[in-house]
């Protein structure tokens, strides 16, 4: 009877120890699971941290904000021009041409090197704008590059053609892409994101030697419109892509006792590596019998330039809070005889920002 006793205890404290031991797993599971859970999130954002402290600069020259949101309200301004003159089957024809400004108002929230933005423009919401344009921007210590695209229907201004003196909205078709790309020698002293992006600050004024590279390619043609209000108007169909390279300089200058002011210059020239322009013409008597275009071709190697110009002012207020203005302009100069083909891009930004 003892014997029979002593294993029923055995027996029920095996059972028990068995029943908390799987208690305990479960109650560790759910636990490992909790903790996975949030140091998924801990992780990223310590990886995020990490890099936006990162320390591969100067920090006698250029340091992190403390701060690693940036709250932005920002005003853009665009506009293009396009200056282009050719003879093609003894047919001179020129271009003065220039695009709607495009002015859009925008928020922009950035943590540790991410950042969203948000741009509403009047004029479109409005219906006086029909132009598209999509920007994209990326500034580095070390490498920085632009991307704008604009397909545009507003082009107006003077055209020697025929017996057009200016043209109205309408009248042409433009397609234009402009890349830029910079590679900063200087990138621990010297910060292109501390003068166009104000999430690096620069403490000490600082220059570097810039290698870049640049692209501008697109196409320029009439339209029906043109055609049915000036029925004596021939047909224009200008094609161009251009490859350049080029080195420059860029220059962060800071002023006040407190390094609140920061001036940024940077200039750099590219040369024409590679060009595939062409314009293309026909008369509206020709057009009316069907017709191709007579062309005039300027492909290869010349000695043709595309400039990239960049200038900003900062004011820090406080260490939390900026203000100030940027400027971008991208210059093209193609010239051979009878084919000539100049394009002026600006980008203009006004802003004032608060780190919280």
């Amino acid at each position: 009877m003892n014997i029979k006793r002593f294993i029923s205890i055995i027996l029920f404290c095996a059972v028990t120890m068995d029943a908390a031991a799987q208690s305990d797993v479960t109650n560790s599971l759910e636990n490992d699971s909790i903790v996975k859970k949030e140091s998924l999130g801990k992780r990223l954002n310590q990886k995020l941290s990490n890099k936006y402290y990162s320390t591969k600069y100067d920090t006698n020259y250029v340091v992190r904000p403390k701060e690693k949101w940036l709250l932005r309200a920002m005003v853009n301004m665009t506009g293009n021009h396009i200056h282009a003159k050719g003879t093609v089957n003894d047919v001179w024809s020129k271009y003065d041409l220039h695009t709607k400004r495009n002015t859009t108002v925008g928020l922009e929230v950035n943590y540790c090197d991410i950042a969203v933005s948000l741009s509403l423009n009047p004029a479109k919401m409005r219906g006086d704008y029909d132009d598209y344009e999509f920007n994209f921007e990326y500034h580095g210590n070390q490498l920085s590059f632009d991307i704008n695209y604009q397909r545009a229907t507003s082009l107006t201004g003077d055209m020697k053609l025929g017996d057009i003196d200016h043209l109205d909205e309408e009248g042409l078709r433009m397609n234009i892409v402009n890349v830029a790309a910079y590679y900063s020698f200087n990138h621990r002293r010297f910060s292109f994101p501390a003068a166009l992006y104000q999430n690096y600050y620069q403490r000490r004024s600082a220059g570097s030697w810039l290698a870049g590279a640049s692209f501008q390619g697109g196409s320029i043609r009439t339209t029906d419109a043109l055609a049915e209000r000036s029925p004596q108007a021939p047909d224009v169909h200008l094609t161009f892509a251009n490859f350049a390279l080029g080195g420059g300089y860029g220059y962060n200058l800071v002023l006040g006792k407190h390094s609140q002011w920061l001036l940024h210059l940077s200039f750099m020239p590219n040369f024409v590596v590679y060009k595939h322009n062409t314009l293309e013409l026909r008369s509206a008597a020709e057009r009316a019998q069907g017709m191709d275009y007579h062309e005039k071709r300027d492909h290869g190697l010349c000695f043709n330039m595309i400039f990239n110009e960049r200038a900003s002012v900062v004011y820090h207020f406080t260490p939390r809070i900026n203000a100030g203005a940027s400027f971008m302009m991208s210059n093209s100069i193609y010239d051979k005889g009878d084919i000539t083909l100049n394009q002026n891009k600006l980008h203009g930004r006004a802003f004032i920002g608060v780190r919280l």
